[in-house]
């Protein structure tokens, strides 16, 4: 077991200097552990009861995501309060599988940061993130994470720097809904139905001359993912692997949401060319996680255009992605018709021998490489 107090943590790669602040601005009462993920199960769910969500939940995510992991359990951390003799916090850090510059490289998302109400000051928090990275960057090469508002000043204050933004593009089907909005349902409905036919003519003369593909859908993660993968270019930036068992644990195990796979060939189902999974809520598709043989360097039109039939077939209002990449992967989407509609910084701390600040730095990420 790990066990740190701030002076010790300050003797770290991502020591207080480069965090902008002292040991004497932390609190002198709590000292990290790291955490078992099997023998801490119960501590852990105590301290995220009112805290992560939904309580019927949690069990069965911590049990997906700490206990069933493929690629090993996660780093924990866990901050004790000295004079209680209590455990006041946790945060860990979600193991990841990456490329980087076409090598292997381990990856942990950063997850679940809780502290128990009494214990709620930023001196806590800093502590347990620090900790984490200390503890996590002996074990993996990067770490990262998607802070929330609140969040992103306490990633800062611990030594993270901005990546990139994610970003959240989405592509209209049927105009009606979104006309509701902002016009009388007697405006609203007519004019949406011509905006929706103008569409899919848009859509159809574009696709002349295209190749047709085949398409199906699946419940399950298909083997010839592995094939396509395999094949495939994953280019010389950051990406998760992108294969049938990241895709089995990070969607058909996991507790929340269930997900359905768009499978796209050219010949009649045998060799696939493109992936998509995806999961519907609130009339929207959303893409949670894509690949294709050009994937790489950005996927073609043809496979966004199936997967808009897909969605015109499902009847769904609206089609979204979240990525981040760069604008050249991006130009088949935006020729697709789907825009901007928000974005999330992605903050992260890593090891020697990876630098964001290069020229060649580059990245893929999409919503599957967070933690659920």
């Amino acid at each position: 077991m790990d066990s740190f107090t701030m002076d010790s943590l300050a003797m770290q790669s991502i020591g207080m200097q480069s965090i902008g602040m002292g040991t004497s601005a932390m609190p002198d009462d709590y000292i990290l552990q790291g955490g078992d993920v099997q023998r801490d199960r119960d501590t852990v769910l105590s301290i995220w009861r009112g805290n992560l969500g939904e309580q019927q939940n949690m069990q069965a995510k911590y049990d997906w995501f700490y206990l069933g992991c493929p690629f090993g359990p996660p780093v924990l951390q866990l901050l004790q309060h000295v004079r209680s003799d209590t455990t006041a916090g946790t945060c860990a850090a979600g193991r990841r599988r990456m490329l980087w510059r076409g090598q292997p490289l381990a990856a942990g998302v950063m997850v679940d940061l809780a502290v128990r109400a009494e214990h709620r000051s930023l001196g806590p928090a800093l502590m347990m993130q620090q900790g984490l990275i200390a503890s996590g960057l002996r074990q993996l090469d990067l770490l990262y994470g998607f802070p929330n508002a609140k969040a992103t000043a306490i990633f800062r204050r611990i030594g993270a720097r901005k990546l990139t933004d994610i970003v959240r593009y989405a592509r209209v089907l049927r105009p009606a809904q979104y006309l509701r909005r902002r016009l009388p349902a007697l405006l609203a409905a007519p004019l949406g139905g011509l905006m929706g036919i103008a569409l899919r003519l848009r859509d159809q003369l574009r696709r002349i001359g295209t190749p047709r593909l085949d398409a199906s859908w699946s419940d399950r993660a298909d083997a010839r993912i592995d094939e396509l993968w395999a094949r495939s270019r994953q280019g010389d930036g950051l990406l998760a692997i992108r294969d049938a068992a990241h895709l089995r644990w990070r969607f058909d195990e996991a507790p929340a949401g269930h997900a359905r796979y768009l499978l796209l060939s050219s010949d009649t189902g045998r060799t696939l060319c493109a992936w998509f999974c995806t999961q519907i809520d609130d009339n929207i598709l959303h893409v949670r996680d894509f690949w294709s043989v050009d994937a790489a360097d950005g996927i073609a039109t043809r496979y966004i255009d199936a997967l808009v039939d897909a969605a015109h077939a499902l009847d769904v209002a609206a089609v979204s992605v979240e990525v981040a990449t760069s604008p050249a992967r991006m130009k088949g989407w935006h020729a697709r018709g789907f825009i901007e509609r928000s974005r999330r910084p992605v903050y992260a701390c890593w090891s020697d021998g990876i630098d964001p600040d290069s020229d060649d730095f580059d990245l893929q990420i999409t919503s599957a490489d967070e933690d659920e």
